[in-house]
């Protein structure tokens, strides 16, 4: 959930707890387990909540703690869990502790951040790159030194070298804890520790432009350091001292890289590889048999179509192949995350010039880069502003909003929000879908297949990712379609040959 476009409940255009609040039963409706928040701390909002200026309260935007006890309070009764985004990377530059920080060199709190002397010849450190746009180094006059800041310059990095500061953010672990969540997701866990050289990065021989400017340089040295484990590992005990609670990692990196975060202590790295690579049957089975060989059967997966940072599933794939996609979300090993809205065939929303709010697209403009379409407010109904809010939302609501909402889909037995409601019912029904093994995995440029199977049952997936029909032929199969991504067909006899139409998947009861 992106809380300021999820539900507003005062009328100022922005979405808040109580709007959550009021939305939760919808969540249980929908059959998920969890809701993840993104930021609702205090914030001057220059990235929206990613600059947090204090890691324990609420922004008066969203709330109050008592707004927030009410969510935790809610989800209880509804049997949900709650997970908050935890920032340990940066704060703002509003914090206390960089107003400190930044007062003096000789200030106990300065060696909270990152500061390095300019270059014997003038100029900053090294040339690390910011995740925004231009040079990672602010200049600070007061101090004479220049400080780090992995993303915007209003976000300087932490010091998590420093006692003080390691001791002082996993008490914010256990302020929340304490509260009731069950979580974390962490936002840029790959950035917590750098160089202690501050050594350049190197040229990347293969950098793209239209990637943006950050990866002109292999961030080598400033991101991604083997002492990053250790840190997590002190996260992983506070969490561990609480029950049933979990840590879920961000970070935007290779499969390899990614599922290296399980032997540092992170139960779920964030899996980004079907968000991150090309929407083909064979590019498709080649990150699962990747990433289920790297992890082996004891390591279990998280697979992610969707969220805050990336183009919406629907506007990648297209409303058509995007109920492909959740069939295959949804029948994966592992825990899978949904994105608010996906489940409606929410897509991407043209943001004009005027109206453009994210500041990666105000800084690396041209290229693509902004947020804002997929954060766009959640479409509820079809009346005024989607049921969202009384007034304009903070960004423009799609234009469709009248066709797809969650009360015009909730009525129509073949909505994509009913499949994607009958898909996690199927899954949550079938152990063999949410943690049996797979079988056979079968692809060729069109279709993708694979089982998943425990004692008592076995079950067939078979993906079209094209717009013609194909027929396939998996010889001495003999079953029943459960479920297809048209909802129709049901209980339809299979054996041998099964035909798929255009853009459609199937789940197929296997005989034994």
């Amino acid at each position: 959930v992106y809380p300021l476009s999820f539900m507003d409940s005062d009328g100022d255009g922005s979405g808040d707890l109580q709007g959550i609040t009021s939305r939760l039963d919808y969540c249980g409706w929908l059959g998920v387990d969890a809701v993840w928040l993104s930021p609702i701390y205090p914030s001057p909002m220059v990235d929206f909540g990613y600059d947090i200026s204090d890691f324990t309260d609420i922004h008066p935007l969203f709330g109050s703690l008592s707004d927030f006890d009410a969510v935790i309070s809610e989800a209880r009764r509804l049997k949900l869990k709650v997970l908050l985004d935890y920032v340990p990377n940066h704060s703002s530059d509003q914090h206390s502790w960089f107003l400190q920080s930044r007062s003096s060199r000789s200030n106990p709190y300065h060696d909270w951040y990152i500061w390095r002397d300019p270059e014997p010849a003038g100029g900053p450190p090294n040339n690390w790159l910011g995740a925004f746009g231009g040079s990672a180094w602010e200049w600070d006059e007061n101090t004479g030194q220049y400080y780090l800041h992995s993303y915007l310059k209003e976000q300087p990095d932490l010091n998590w070298r420093n006692p003080g500061v390691q001791q002082a953010m996993l008490d914010v672990l256990r302020f929340w804890l304490d509260r009731g969540v069950s979580g974390f997701r962490v936002d840029s866990i790959a950035h917590l520790m750098k160089d202690t050289q501050f050594r350049d990065n190197p040229v990347n021989p293969d950098w793209d432009p239209a990637a943006g400017p950050y990866f002109r340089y292999l961030p080598v040295h400033s991101r991604d350091h083997p002492d990053t484990a250790a840190v997590i590992r002190r996260m992983r005990q506070v969490i561990d001292e609480y029950n049933d609670c979990v840590i879920i990692g961000e970070a935007y990196l290779s499969l390899e890289r990614t599922a290296a975060y399980y032997g540092a202590g992170v139960h779920l790295p964030f899996n980004f590889g079907l968000i991150t690579s090309p929407w083909t049957a064979r590019e498709v089975h080649r990150i699962i048999r990747a990433y289920e060989s790297l992890l082996g059967p004891d390591r279990w997966p998280n697979w992610v179509l969707g969220n805050h940072d990336r183009h919406r599933i629907a506007t990648r794939v297209g409303r058509d192949q995007a109920r492909v996609a959740a069939m295959l979300l949804l029948s994966l090993r592992g825990t899978p995350t949904l994105y608010y809205g996906d489940e409606i065939a929410m897509q991407d929303v043209p943001i004009p010039a005027e109206l453009v709010k994210d500041p990666w697209e105000i800084n690396v403009p041209f290229l693509g880069l902004g947020r804002d379409p997929e954060r766009s407010p959640m479409q509820w109904d079809s009346t005024h502003h989607a049921g969202f809010s009384t007034a304009t939302p903070w960004l423009p609501l799609a234009s469709d909003f009248n066709r797809f909402n969650v009360a015009t889909e909730t009525q129509e037995a073949d909505s994509v929000l009913n499949l994607y409601r009958r898909l996690i019912a199927l899954r949550t029904e079938k152990p063999a879908l949410h943690s049996g093994p797979y079988g056979e995995l079968f692809c060729d440029d069109h279709v993708l297949s694979y089982s998943r199977q425990s004692e008592a049952e076995r079950f067939l997936i078979v993906l079209n990712f094209t717009q013609e029909p194909k027929t396939v032929d998996h010889s001495g199969l003999h079953g029943r379609i459960i479920l297809t991504t048209a909802l129709d067909r049901n209980y339809e006899p299979v054996a041998g040959k099964l035909l798929l139409r255009p853009d459609e998947g199937v789940i197929v009861e296997v005989e034994h």
